[in-house]
């Protein structure tokens, strides 16, 4: 047994000893500099943690000190796993522990989807965990939430994963050029200009994915097609990864359009964030109105991520949640007066 208990003392206050195999396995999985135990004591202010060769005692309220224990195990299985453990991967292990769930932290965050150019993509919390998770399961997978949950990145990913493993022959990216009706006549330059910038954003995750070098050859062979989403009219997207980004600015014809591309062996993410509908005033959203129509249908998964999900600075995280409600705020003082402004 890694793990002891010493008991309750006349304070009240519960002492447990947790062994690691051995020193070295103690530090590469809290750090040498005591950074680790600095943020569990902050996450758990009633714990006292004490370190001394390859043993970690804990001491403070029973509830507190098993939670402490479990998240150290947690750690110690990540480091076994060669999965780094960052301030950053701490704190999603810290609040994937305070939410109760069944699931091991461990595992959600030690699945690899790619490894390319010395980095490694994985799920960072449960929910994006199971989003990628029912991309493998269904046909169809909808990953709606805000700014930095990482609905679009994980699913170029798997995306990338599909092609290298010959699961699909091509990948193709589409997002709207702008706004609803894609007008972009009025833009200086030639027609690739004119699209260019509203397509960077796919083209920057496909330079952190793949070899900076072989993506040009893959575009010039149709096997990777980035576009925007008037481009898709009329065809049939057959033995394919297909994103769709930026749903949210998608009107409830176009997302037609674009489900109903879908081929025989082919696999549809649409992401997109409902509070960032930038559609002229009273047009209604595709994404909204699609998990209206589609919500039962099989095969069709609707992943719901939220600001525990931002992995991108902590502060993000706290401005999404703040707008959020700020804008139920608006919701409730103004309910007629149309759209509230939303985050970006």
């Amino acid at each position: 047994m890694s793990e002891t208990s010493t008991g309750i003392n006349a304070a009240g206050l519960d002492t447990r000893l947790f062994r690691f195999d051995s020193t070295e396995q103690m530090v590469q999985a809290l750090g040498s500099n005591d950074e680790a135990l600095r943020l569990i004591e902050e996450s758990f202010p009633g714990v006292g943690l004490h370190a001394r060769g390859n043993e970690l005692t804990i001491t403070g309220p029973s509830a507190d000190v098993l939670r402490t224990e479990r998240l150290v195990a947690e750690i110690r299985t990540m480091a076994a796993n060669n999965a780094p453990v960052s301030p950053q991967v701490l704190e999603q292990l810290v609040t994937m522990l305070k939410t109760q769930s069944a699931a091991r932290p461990s595992e959600v965050l030690s699945v690899n989807i790619l490894s390319s150019r010395g980095r490694t993509i994985r799920p960072k919390t449960l929910n994006q965990s199971t989003y990628v998770d029912a991309i493998d399961r269904n046909t169809i997978v909808f990953g709606i939430g805000p700014a930095g949950t990482g609905k679009t990145y994980l699913a170029m990913a798997k995306a990338v994963q599909a092609l290298q493993h010959k699961e699909v022959n091509r990948i193709i990216l589409t997002r709207p050029a702008v706004e609803a009706g894609e007008r972009l006549g009025f833009l200086p330059g030639t027609l690739n200009d004119k699209i260019d910038p509203y397509l960077r954003p796919l083209y920057d995750a496909l330079h952190d994915m793949m070899d900076p070098d072989s993506i040009p050859r893959l575009m010039a062979a149709g096997t990777i097609e980035v576009a925007p989403l008037a481009y898709m009219r009329g065809r049939t997207l057959n033995d394919a990864f297909i994103i769709l980004d930026e749903a949210q600015n998608t009107t409830p014809e176009q997302m037609k359009m674009f489900l109903t591309r879908l081929g025989f062996g082919s696999k549809m993410v649409v992401t997109g964030d409902i509070t960032q509908v930038d559609l002229p005033g009273g047009t209604s959203s595709g994404l909204r109105v699609v998990s209206e129509i589609l919500r039962d249908v099989d095969d069709v998964y609707f992943s719901e991520l939220d600001a525990s999900d931002v992995v991108r600075h902590r502060l993000v995280g706290d401005i999404v949640s703040a707008y959020g409600v700020w804008d139920e705020g608006q919701r409730a003082s103004q309910p007629f007066a149309g759209r509230p402004v939303a985050a970006r």
